[in-house]
């Protein structure tokens, strides 16, 4: 064979691999969205802002608010503008409900398929093992958006069926209009998506340690948990600004005016150092690992 073709071979191969990687992505995404465990997740996350709605409204059904007391961020200004249920909803399940959707199915990408016997036959496609592991995080990103939409849509149906809208009161207590609203609305829950980029990453490495996809959720959900209550310990407080979950209530800063950016800032890097850390260590275990199942 001449020079000319052993230099041919390659370049003819690379769109192959392309059209496979692509190929991957596509299977990857349906696997991941289309799951009756993942169905199952997103009907769960759909439905708390629906309960939350309904609370409020048996709760206020007197006409009155009930008060500034307690309870999660916007939620008594929820009766005032059903907007703020989006808010309020995102702001309920941030903390758990949303990052233990993104656990289970970050926890199950690698080990889920090491399990069942499925992920050889993967490795056998020519887009190879760090296209694969690029294809199973990007669902999972597809994922933390998916289920963040889930939970603002819902939230805006069912605040604008229980509830008023119109224009909205921000933090700072200026008043902007209802269609500024839904774009800052819009903000926050990509903000919000965002914020789980770190711990979806965490969650990837946790499932290259496994063949087991029960335990790699486990796992990661039991991570998610400890870091949570390490981030409450004010005598951990040295720590606190480099813990994940630290900056998530962040988003709420976009509903000021002008919007306050530092936080958010801080947490969408300490999302990407998160990203590239515990990403780096899932392509080191995953390219060399042995596949033997």
């Amino acid at each position: 064979m001449s020079q000319a073709e052993l230099t041919a071979v390659p370049a003819s191969s690379e769109p192959r691999r392309a059209l496979w990687t692509l190929g991957i992505l596509r299977s990857e995404l349906t696997v991941t969205l289309c799951r009756r465990r993942t169905l199952a997740l997103l009907g769960v996350l759909a439905a708390v802002p629906v309960l939350v709605g309904v609370a409020v409204r048996i709760e206020t059904g007197d006409g009155t608010t009930g008060g500034p007391g307690g309870g999660p961020a916007f939620l008594s200004q929820i009766t005032n503008n059903g907007l703020f249920l989006v808010f309020a909803a995102l702001s309920v399940t941030l903390p758990v409900f949303l990052p233990m959707a993104v656990g289970v199915v970050a926890g199950d990408s690698v080990a889920g398929e090491a399990g069942g016997g499925t992920l050889r036959y993967l490795l056998v496609a020519p887009a190879g093992r760090t296209r694969l592991l690029l294809a199973k995080y990007a669902s999972v990103l597809v994922f933390c958006l998916v289920a963040t939409l889930v939970v603002a849509v819902s939230a805006l149906v069912t605040g604008a069926l229980l509830f008023p809208v119109g224009e909205v009161t921000t933090i700072s207590g200026t008043r902007i209009g209802f269609g500024e609203g839904l774009v800052r609305a819009a903000l926050i829950a990509l903000a919000v998506a965002v914020s789980l980029v770190g711990f979806a990453a965490l969650g990837l490495f946790v499932s290259t340690l496994t063949d087991s996809g029960i335990a790699a959720m486990a796992a990661t959900v039991g991570v998610l948990i400890t870091v949570q209550i390490l981030d409450t310990m004010p005598q951990l407080h040295g720590i606190h600004p480099y813990l994940f979950p630290h900056y998530w209530p962040s988003f709420s800063d976009l509903l000021r005016d002008p919007v306050y950016w530092d936080e958010m800032v801080r947490n969408l890097g300490l999302q990407a150092l998160y990203a590239a850390v515990f990403g780096s260590a899932a392509w080191a275990r995953f390219t060399t690992r042995d596949i033997s199942v």
